[in-house]
């Protein structure tokens, strides 16, 4: 069968998911387009600002969509179609419903970020875990969208701009971003970085198409990575930002604070997540059809990383113009999603010590230390921070589901549409930690999944028995 078939298939089962499932979730959460948002009762000028639909949309998408749709995916190409199927199944189950829970919880608790999200669904030990988590995690986001995508900007530009000027530049971009209003740079700059996401994806479809080259025969609904890793936990923790991605939760609530009415929250937050779904498709199955084979394909990752891959395709299926816009188009994604992560980090501080973010002193105050961890961590090696990103990023996913599934279990609700999800994640994130040999404890893969299907099965009841025990301090939000 060619690619084109299997490509159509997933598409059209991403958009049929967004229009049925979306629906259902929508709809078991309760979306209220009467109950005014945070954005009108609590607009400041700086955070709180209601924008129109498209541009909120446009802005959760390019803050959700880093580097991990595109470098994710091709890496997740070398296990074969197990990453497309984690791609479809994982964006519409798991990944859309988190972002949609993550966006609309905030919604209703006034624009809170994921750690009082958490705190009020799991209790407060949670909150103060989450705390530390989440901005360990944004951090960690904000430094590996600043090297990947100054190493993009390296290769297209003269050797006098190199990686060093690149990642310098980025920084100075992050930092206005983080502390200056949220509709003078991110309102006004993510149309145009849209335009350039819209070209890149757009052409490399058409230059699928146009290639048709197909599966090379190892499309076989087996695992075809080189040094055969195992598909599970590996997929869904090395395709996270393309299927399901904690980091998100650290997004949504941004545009919460921007959201004009509550029944927009389906396009917003489920949609952004399916838009990213389709980004991480484009890549994953060009990963499987411009490569000849897995060693292929794992022979250009290792001369250059995922990066390189991203130079070779886009310049070979769109030429030297279009390649060079597709490349800026990868490197519009983790640019957009760096900044944001950086001003998240910022709020997220300042809600720990109620800090008002009105004035830009204020917001100076906690920016400037975090930039300053920031480049010193931009200089640790970027494998292994990703590789503490992959764990902890899937990990908050996790939580946040969790939580999410606690507010509906106590509100009688279908609470499995966030629990299965919560559990499956549970057990992948215990399997990895046990089995990854240099960051977890490096057990064989059998006793490694053994210990995350016990600990999933042992989070389950745990749930179950306790999770219907209503949290002290937190607000009835279906009521105010």
């Amino acid at each position: 069968m060619p690619n084109s078939v299997y490509f159509l298939l997933a598409v059209v089962a991403l958009l049929v998911g967004y229009y049925v499932y979306g629906t259902i979730i929508t709809k078991i959460f309760g979306a209220d387009a009467s109950r005014p948002t945070p954005a009108k009762t609590m607009a400041d000028g700086v955070d709180y600002v209601e924008m129109p639909m498209w541009k909120v949309w446009l802005i959760q998408l390019l803050n959700i969509a880093g580097v991990g749709p595109v470098f994710g995916p091709i890496l997740g190409a070398l296990y074969g179609p197990s990453a497309l199927l984690w791609i479809v199944i994982g964006t519409i189950f798991a990944g859309a419903v988190h972002d949609y829970f993550s966006g609309m919880l905030s919604v209703r608790y006034n624009g809170a970020n994921v750690p009082t999200i958490v705190g009020y669904n799991l209790g407060n030990a949670a909150k103060q875990v989450m705390r530390v988590f989440a901005v360990v995690l944004l951090l960690l986001v904000g430094v590996v969208f600043v090297a990947a995508p100054a190493g993009l900007l390296a290769k297209l530009t003269p050797e006098s701009l190199n990686i060093t000027f690149w990642i310098a530049v980025i920084f100075a971009y992050y930092f206005l971003a983080t502390i200056l209003p949220i509709d003078k740079i991110i309102g006004r700059f993510y149309p145009v970085f849209g335009a350039v996401l819209i070209i890149m994806a757009v052409g490399m479809t058409v230059g699928m198409f146009v290639a048709d080259n197909g599966f090379y025969n190892w499309l076989k609904w087996e695992n075809t990575h080189p040094q055969q890793l195992p598909v599970y936990p590996l997929v869904f923790i090395t395709i996270a930002c393309g299927a399901l991605s904690g980091f998100h939760a650290t997004q949504s609530p941004l545009m919460a604070r921007c959201l004009g009415n509550e029944k927009q929250g389906r396009a917003v937050f489920y949609g952004g997540m399916v838009a990213e779904g389709l980004i991480g498709l484009v890549w994953a199955t060009v990963g499987m059809t411009f490569y000849t084979s897995p060693d292929a394909l794992n022979a250009a990752i290792s001369a250059g990383g995922p990066g390189n891959v991203v130079t070779e395709t886009s310049l070979a299926l769109m030429g030297s113009f279009g390649g060079v816009l597709a490349i800026l188009g990868v490197v519009a994604l983790p640019v957009t999603s760096g900044d944001t992560a950086f001003r998240a980090a910022r709020l997220t501080i300042a809600e720990v010590f109620n800090i008002s973010q009105r004035s830009i002193p204020a917001r100076l105050a906690i920016a400037v230390p975090i930039f300053v961890i920031g480049v010193i961590l931009a200089n640790v090696d970027f494998n292994i921070i990703w590789r503490y990103f992959g764990f902890a990023n899937q990990a908050l996913a996790a939580i946040m589901l969790w939580a999410a599934a606690a507010y509906l279990y106590r509100k009688h609700r279908l609470h499995w549409v966030c629990t299965v999800p919560a559990t499956f994640m549970t057990s992948v994130c215990m399997s990895y930690i046990c089995y990854e040999p240099n960051m977890g404890l490096g057990m064989p893969i059998a006793y490694a999944d053994a210990v995350g299907i016990a600990s999933a099965v042992v989070a389950l009841v745990a749930f179950l028995v306790l999770a219907r025990k209503p949290i002290e301090g937190a607000p009835d939000i279906d009521t105010v």
